[in-house]
């Protein structure tokens, strides 16, 4: 794909009248279309000088402890360009101010994709640190993103990914769960249930229909009292069910400890102590942990995840045509950094 050049280009280029979507399509980002004008000048004024086989390192730093996600887009942004490009390890760990990444090559190949590869790491690393803390609130049980409506579709699959490279067991998102070689993790949403009308029939039809290996988790609050349907569906064995599932909305409440614990007690009571409890609905780490300890044995996790802010990375020069440089207030050179990895 070719790379814009000049700043005629930038110009002579007009978006379709009719254009359907908004979002950038990978052509796009890869012409350039969707970084910050200044690099095209900077582009244009070195190849003008003829310093386009200016050798430079350049290395990359988050501003804040996080995960890190996007290393595997990035590699594939820049892998045509003849470039060398360490990396810290896809869901590694890291410190602020940590270089994650190092590049070094011609900065004129580059330098039009300083804006788009900061961005796929700032957002990616910020959604996989938000993953990885509702992870590790769950202390081993299942947590799965279901963040998808909660962004635009563009991004969508990218968040996902994002989560299951931070720690999350699965994605609701088709694309995205493919996208990390899952299959998408979810049953069913509460449309079906006011479609039909009844809990226990919704449930009947899908054990009929579904797929053996489709889970048989139900939605147990969209009519009734969650303890009276949850025991209307595993009394009846035309179900097949395997879990329940606790979305209460916030008008009413939202999911608490001491529904989940009724509703774990009184399943056992009525011998289905093999039923689990799935939670959703806004969940984050301290509501996991009181929900946790109640008798919850998995969690879908939205907006926590897909609202995460982005952890700003930053692209800095450190060495130019075999000198060390720096702009005031960084140190000049390139750094060691034994955790960075060879991606290219």
């Amino acid at each position: 794909m070719k790379q814009i050049e000049t700043i005629q280009e930038v110009t002579d280029y007009s978006v379709e009248k009719d254009r359907r979507l908004f979002s950038a399509t990978p052509e796009e980002i890869l012409h350039g279309l969707t970084t910050d004008i200044y690099f095209v000048k900077a582009k244009q004024i070195l190849n003008a000088l003829e310093k386009e086989n200016t050798i430079v390192v350049a290395e990359i730093f988050p501003r804040r402890d996080g995960i890190l996600a996007g290393v595997a887009e990035v590699k594939n942004l820049l892998r045509d360009l003849d470039l060398e490009i360490w990396a810290l390890p896809e869901g590694s760990a890291f410190e602020g101010k940590e270089v994650v990444m190092q590049i070094k090559g011609p900065y004129v190949r580059f330098a039009l994709y300083e804006t788009a590869l900061l961005g796929i790491l700032a957002s990616s690393s910020g959604w996989a640190t938000a993953a990885r803390k509702v992870k590790e609130a769950a202390e081993g049980l299942p947590v799965l993103c279901f963040g998808a409506r909660h962004v635009h579709p563009a991004v969508a699959p990218v968040m996902e990914r994002a989560a299951i490279v931070g720690g999350t067991d699965g994605a609701s998102c088709i694309l995205g769960a493919k996208l990390a070689g899952l299959e998408p993790s979810g049953t069913v949403p509460h449309a079906l249930f006011l479609v039909i009308g009844d809990s226990l029939e919704t449930a009947k039809a899908y054990h009929r229909i579904m797929p053996p290996e489709s889970v048989r988790s139900m939605l147990v609050d969209t009519f009734k009292d969650e303890v009276e349907e949850s025991l209307r569906l595993a009394n009846c064995a035309r179900t097949g069910l395997e879990s329940v599932r606790l979305d209460t909305p916030s008008e009413r409440g939202g999911v608490t400890p001491d529904l989940v614990r009724e509703l774990r007690a009184k399943l056992d009571v009525a011998g289905h102590s093999q039923i689990q409890i799935f939670v959703s609905g806004g969940l984050n780490p301290e509501r996991i942990r009181l929900l946790k300890a109640a008798g919850a044995d998995a969690f879908g996790v939205g907006s926590y995840i897909s609202g995460a802010a982005a952890i700003d990375m930053t692209m800095d020069l450190k060495e130019v045509a075999g000198q060390a440089v720096a702009k005031r207030g960084r140190i000049p050179g390139q750094g060691s950094w034994p955790r960075l990895e060879r991606i290219l």
